[in-house]
Order: C-alpha cells, then sequence, then structure tokens
C-alpha cells in the first residue's frame, strides 16, 4: 500500500518539514495538521475543519530543505473558477481525496481507509476474502492494454469527469471508475492543442506538469503497441525507486536488446553506438534522452516524460520545449546540440535534428 497520506499524531517520523525554526511562509504549526501528504519531491500539510480536509498555504521542498507558498493560482487547473480563490474554501474530498484513499464518498465524506489500498487496483475484495476465486477479483494483467493501463491512469492523469459538476461538485478524479471499467467512460484527458503551450502541455502534447504520466503515455508508440505500466513498474515493491522492476539500462534492454521483443526497435550493438556517449556516461542512459526530467513538480524538482519520445532541439528553437541535450549540456546552445545531432551516422538526421 501506497503510503502517501499519514496521520502525524500517530506517525511522527513521517514530518519532513521543519517546524522547530520560524519561516515567513510558515503560517501554522503541527498541531493543526491532521494529515501530512508526500515525501519524495514535497510535502503538503492537510488540516481538518468539519468534515472536510484542506491544504495548509505552506509546503515542504524536500530536494532543497524549504518552505515554499502552497496555492493553486487562479486560471491555472480548470477547477479553480468554480472554487473561491482561499485554500480553506478548497476542501481535498472532492480535489484530491479520491485518488488518496479508497471509496471516497462525496455524500458522506468517507473513506474506507486512506492510502491507495488493494481495492484500489483489484475493485471490490469482499467476495475475494472470504472465497478466494480468480473470478471474483480484478487482476489487472489478465485485463486487456488498455483497461490495464486505466487502472494506473485514474490517478496517474490529468482530465475532468465526463459530467461537470458531478454529484453537484466541481471534482478532479474519475468518480465512479472502478478497476476492470474503462476509463474513457468517466473521465475525459486534457485536450492537448498542438503548437499552444497550457498549464497542462508543452506545445508538442509532452505533459508540462507531474501526475500526467498518463497523457503522455497515451501518446507513445509503446502504449499503441500493448505495453502496460507494470511491464516497468511493480507496484508490490519498493526495492527500486519508482517501483522499477530493474535499474538503469537494464530495464529498457529487457525489450530493446539483443534478446528483447521490441523488434524492430532492438539495440543489437554496444549502448554507445546508439546514444554516442560513453557507456558509463549519464548521457548513455537511455531514459537521458527518452525520458528527460522536464515536468514540474515543485520548483526545479522535475520529473520524467512518458511520451518516450526525443524531443529535437529544433523544437526547442520554434516552441521552448526544453530538449534532453540542453537540459543536460546546460552551457551550450540549441545550435550546437543541433549541430552535433546532424553529425551522427547512424541515427537519421531527419529524426533527431529536424
Amino acid at each position: 500500500m501506497a503510503n502517501v497520506v499519514r496521520d502525524p499524531k500517530k506517525d511522527p517520523q513521517a514530518v519532513l518539514g521543519d517546524f522547530s525554526h520560524p519561516d515567513p511562509n510558515l503560517t501554522f504549526d503541527l498541531s493543526q495538521v491532521a494529515f501530512v501528504y508526500g515525501s519524495r519531491w514535497k510535502q503538503r500539510y492537510f488540516t481538518r475543519r468539519g468534515d472536510d480536509y484542506f491544504v495548509l498555504p505552506a509546503q515542504w521542498d524536500i530536494k532543497h530543505n524549504r518552505w515554499l507558498p502552497y496555492h493553486v493560482a487562479d486560471g491555472s487547473d480548470w477547477w479553480t473558477k468554480f472554487y473561491p480563490t482561499g485554500n480553506f474554501e478548497r476542501p481535498t474530498g472532492p480535489l484530491c481525496d479520491g485518488c488518496h484513499s479508497l471509496n471516497y464518498n462525496l455524500e458522506t465524506k468517507q473513506v474506507t481507509e486512506w492510502n491507495v489500498a488493494c481495492e484500489k487496483c483489484h475493485g471490490p475484495g469482499g467476495a475475494h476474502s472470504e472465497h478466494p476465486t480468480r473470478q471474483n477479483i480484478v487482476n489487472p494483467a489478465r485485463l486487456d492494454a488498455v483497461r490495464a493501463n486505466d487502472t494506473c491512469m485514474q490517478c496517474h492523469s490529468q482530465g475532468r469527469p465526463l459530467t461537470v459538476p458531478t454529484q453537484g461538485k466541481y471534482v478532479d478524479w474519475p468518480v465512479g471508475y472502478l478497476p476492470g471499467d474503462r476509463l474513457a467512460d468517466f473521465w475525459n484527458l486534457e485536450e492537448n492543442r498542438l503548437g499552444t503551450e497550457t498549464f497542462y502541455h508543452y506545445a508538442d502534447g509532452t505533459a508540462h506538469k507531474n501526475r500526467m504520466q498518463g497523457n503522455d503515455f497515451t501518446q507513445s508508440v509503446m502504449y499503441h503497441r500493448g505495453m502496460r505500466c507494470f511491464n516497468c513498474h511493480d507496484v508490490h515493491s519498493n526495492k527500486n525507486t519508482s517501483n522499477l522492476i530493474k535499474t538503469g539500462n537494464d530495464l529498457c534492454m529487457t525489450c530493446h536488446g539483443p534478446d528483447g521483443a521490441a523488434s524492430p526497435a532492438v539495440i543489437s550493438g554496444p549502448i554507445s553506438d546508439h546514444t554516442h556517449h560513453a557507456a558509463a556516461s549519464a548521457g548513455s542512459q537511455c531514459t537521458a534522452c527518452h525520458m528527460p526530467k522536464i515536468e514540474q513538480t515543485l520548483g526545479d524538482n522535475m520529473v520524467s516524460a512518458h511520451t518516450f519520445q526525443f524531443i529535437s532541439p529544433r523544437l526547442t528553437e520554434q516552441f521552448k520545449i526544453p530538449n534532453p541535450c540542453t537540459t543536460c549540456h546546460t552551457d551550450k546552445s540549441n545550435q550546437w546540440a543541433l549541430d552535433q545531432l546532424k553529425t551522427w551516422q547512424s541515427t537519421s538526421p531527419w529524426r533527431v535534428a529536424r
């Protein structure tokens, strides 16, 4: 179970923010915190008022060990125009808790349990717990690729319900969806307006912010070839970062190596022949070019794109989309990167340098 939401009174070590020193951004104390949320890039703090929870106005930047303001700006996320501007007028129930709990009820404001429990991915499990059979539980591995990926995309995508409002509320998660359902019957992904940069997307359609892995992935060749999120991620294991089943290029080469099934996208020679970087260097990691960290989660904390497409420096010139070359080689220009790419003899210049 993903323990993202924790009670600091029951789990005091979960608190990462520094409440012991004054800070102009910190306008509340730990006694007001009902839940902490997050432990990797940022930590946010929920307070309870009546039957609702609200996000307090400061968040902890884990990378830089500092407090930053927290407020979703008006005109950013789609739902902001339906809510007053203050944090304490935007309850987490309709905006957050459908993904951070099991079975959040919009009417009663109650949950079966907090965090991502078994039924979030496997569906109702009462009958299965009493008499376990393959027929009375959902196993995403036995679903078709679309519905299997929908299981993850119910939370790892940015969109809005088909019916707005939903039960009289403006909800930022797919109300009513259960594993095995077709997510598109409950949820519209945010519109991708090619050529226009928005709060959600760069101009080429790559996600602009975190929690949009599904928006990215549905654009990829791998998605259309039937790949599933759990071909790379094992949600039942935290052995590796991001629940990856393997680390580094070993993961990608499972399919793209000489014995892999990703024909014709198989790399038969040394990896450095493909990457044009030294074998042991950061630039020779598959993710360096195909999953650049350009999607913002907080400040300069960036997460990886999931389209797996190479973003040419030409797109940076045209649309200001960050490319992996100058994101790494920060002292170089886009033209320098294009000139280098044109010298690569084993890669199509029409693909990488135009």
